[in-house]
């Protein structure tokens, strides 16, 4: 959760959500990204699928099962449906998001009987950590 960190702090300097991720498989960090969406004029890239893309490039592979994501903040609908469809094997989060989230809160996409991959989900790590980067950005622009 700290690289995912490193890179919620390097979004922030960049203006973006300070939000990070980082994926791990056999326990190498193999993409690291923070949110993009300003800096790429796209709205789909959030820190999540950001390191689902780079990674699936690297092994020319629509699906990464055996991968564990990091993530400074509860994922959205968007890109928890992403981490179903990637396959990845366990999300562990830092803050809980009960206006955006889309795992624990909101419409709670691993519940659903459509869903076709339920991952391992781990809440609230380094919770405190991850909410004060949110907070902080969001009290400056206040």
């Amino acid at each position: 959760m700290e690289s995912a960190i490193k890179q919620a702090m390097i979004a922030h300097e960049r203006d973006e959500v300070p939000i990070g991720a980082v994926l791990v498989y056999e326990g190498e960090i193999v993409a690291q990204s923070g949110n993009l969406t300003i800096t790429q004029s796209d709205p789909t890239a959030h820190a999540e699928i950001n390191v689902i893309r780079e990674r699936c490039r690297q092994l020319n592979a629509q699906r990464i099962p055996d991968h564990d994501l990091y993530v400074t903040l509860e994922p959205c609908p968007m890109c928890a449906s992403a981490i179903s469809n990637a396959r990845i094997r366990k999300v562990v989060y830092g803050a809980y998001d009960p206006k955006s989230g889309g795992i624990d809160h909101g419409p709670k996409i691993f519940s659903h009987p459509q869903c076709h991959h339920k991952p391992e989900v781990i809440g609230g790590v380094m919770e405190q950590e991850c909410h004060k980067i949110l907070s902080e950005f969001f009290e400056g622009r206040r």
